[in-house]
C-alpha cells in the first residue's frame, strides 16, 4: 500500500513455525479456523501483535466449534454450559484477563482486573476479549446466492451438523451420535435385484492382538439405496482367517467384487498380497485407506441417518447395530471399519476402478465458506 502497510498470508503447519515470526511487529493478526492452531502458537503470536504505526494492535479470529479444543476454554463464559450454544445476551460483551503461568484469570472490567492483580497491573495492562457468534441465517447473501448450501449442512452427520450449522460447542462423537440404533431399518431381502455388490474385509493385524476380522457384504441399487446384506466377524488364526475369507468368496460368487483394507507398511502389503493369492479366481483389490476411522465413517453415517441404508435380517444384526451405536468409544471397531470401506468403495466406485490395485483412497471434505463460520473477534 502507498502508506507502506503490507498484507501477508502465512501458515503455522508445525508447532515451531511460530518462531518464523521472531522479531516481527504485526498490528493486525487474523486467524482462520483458530481451533486448528495450538494454544501456544496463539499466545506466542500474541507477543508479536505490536506496532509503532499508530494503529491499535488487535487479533481477529474465526472458528467453528470443537468441544475438545483449547478455544472452548477461552470462550467458555460466552457458551451455555448445558446446551453448548452461545448465550445471546453475552454476544459482544468484553471481558478482561491476565495470563499467569499458563492460566487465565478473568474479570468483568479492566478496573476489576487491576484491583485483583495490583502488582502485575503496575507492569502490564490486562488483555480484553470478546466473542460474537453467528450462523448461516446471519448471512442472507450466501443463502440468496446458494440456497442449496443449507441442505448441504443438514445432510451432514449429527455431530458435524450440530457443530457447523447450530454452533454447538459441547457435542462430540459419542455412542448414539454417529450411528443411532433407532436409525437402522431391517428388511428380509434387498428390494431391488439390480444392484452392485461388494465384500469388504477389515483384517485384524495379528490374531492375538485383541482385534477381530470382519467382512461386510454391501450393495448399492440404481436409485441410491444401500443394503448391508451379510456380515461375518471373529478372531481367527492367520490360516483359519484366510480359509474363511476364501470360503466366503465362494459362497458370495464371482459377481461380488472383493476389497481388502491394506494396513500401513511392508507387513500390511505382504498380508494383502497373501490374501489376494488366496482369492485367485475372484476380482479383488487392496486399498490403503487414509484418515482416521471416524472421518472414514462419516459418509456412511450420513446415509444411515438419512434412511438410505437397510440391513438384511440375520443373526449378526444385533452385534452389528450395537458396535455401530457405541462407535467410536467401543473397543472393537472392525464391523464399522469394514462397513465404511464397503460404502466408500460403492459410492466412489466409478472413479476408483480406473486405478491400479495399490491405489490410495483419500476422502476430502471441503471447508465451509468463511462467512458461515462462528466469528471470534478479539480486541486487545
Amino acid at each position: 500500500f502507498p502508506s507502506g502497510a503490507r498484507v501477508r498470508f502465512a501458515c503455522l503447519d508445525h508447532e515451531n513455525d511460530k518462531h518464523n515470526f521472531d522479531g516481527a511487529q504485526i498490528s493486525l493478526i487474523c486467524f482462520d479456523e483458530l481451533t486448528h492452531y495450538s494454544r501456544s502458537q496463539f499466545f506466542y503470536m500474541l507477543s508479536r501483535n505490536r506496532s509503532t504505526c499508530g494503529v491499535k494492535s488487535y487479533i481477529l479470529a474465526t472458528t467453528n466449534p470443537d468441544a475438545n479444543s483449547w478455544v472452548k476454554d477461552l470462550i467458555q463464559w460466552w457458551i451455555d454450559e448445558e446446551s453448548g450454544l452461545p448465550i445471546p445476551e453475552r454476544a459482544g460483551v468484553i471481558r478482561w484477563f491476565y495470563h499467569i503461568d499458563n492460566m487465565l484469570y478473568w474479570y468483568d472490567s479492566k478496573q476489576e482486573a487491576r484491583q485483583a492483580q495490583p502488582d502485575l497491573s503496575k507492569l502490564a495492562e490486562p488483555k480484553s476479549v470478546t466473542f460474537i457468534p453467528s450462523n448461516l441465517e446471519d448471512n442472507p447473501m450466501l443463502l440468496d446466492k446458494d440456497p442449496n448450501y443449507k441442505a448441504n449442512l443438514m445432510a451432514l452427520p449429527l455431530v458435524e451438523r450440530e457443530r457447523l450449522y447450530h454452533g454447538n460447542w459441547n457435542i462430540i462423537e459419542a455412542g448414539g451420535n454417529m450411528f443411532n440404533q433407532s436409525w437402522w431399518k431391517i428388511v428380509n431381502t434387498p428390494l431391488d435385484e439390480k444392484r452392485t455388490i461388494v465384500r469388504y474385509w477389515d483384517k485384524a493385524a495379528t490374531p492375538s492382538g485383541g482385534a477381530e476380522t470382519a467382512g461386510v457384504r454391501m450393495s448399492k441399487t440404481n436409485n441410491g439405496l444401500y443394503y448391508v446384506e451379510h456380515v461375518i466377524h471373529g478372531q481367527w488364526s492367520t490360516h483359519e482367517r484366510e480359509q474363511i475369507i476364501r470360503k466366503t468368496a465362494e459362497q458370495d460368487g464371482t459377481e461380488v467384487e472383493i476389497y481388502l483394507e491394506q494396513e500401513p507398511g511392508s507387513a500390511g502389503k505382504d498380508s494383502a498380497d497373501f490374501t489376494i493369492k488366496t482369492l485367485a479366481g475372484f476380482k479383488v483389490k487392496a486399498q490403503r485407506a487414509t484418515g482416521d476411522k471416524v472421518e472414514r465413517a462419516k459418509p456412511f453415517a450420513s446415509q444411515v441417518e438419512a434412511g438410505n441404508v437397510y440391513l438384511v435380517r440375520g443373526e449378526w444384526n444385533k452385534a452389528y447395530i450395537h458396535q455401530h451405536h457405541n462407535f467410536p468409544q467401543i473397543k472393537l471397531k472392525d464391523m464399522v471399519d469394514a462397513s465404511s470401506g464397503a460404502f466408500n468403495s460403492l459410492a466412489l466406485k466409478k472413479k476408483e476402478w480406473k486405478y491400479e490395485q495399490d491405489m490410495d483412497i483419500k476422502f476430502f471434505e471441503p471447508a465451509p465458506p468463511f462467512s458461515e463460520k462462528i466469528s471470534l473477534p478479539m480486541w486487545w
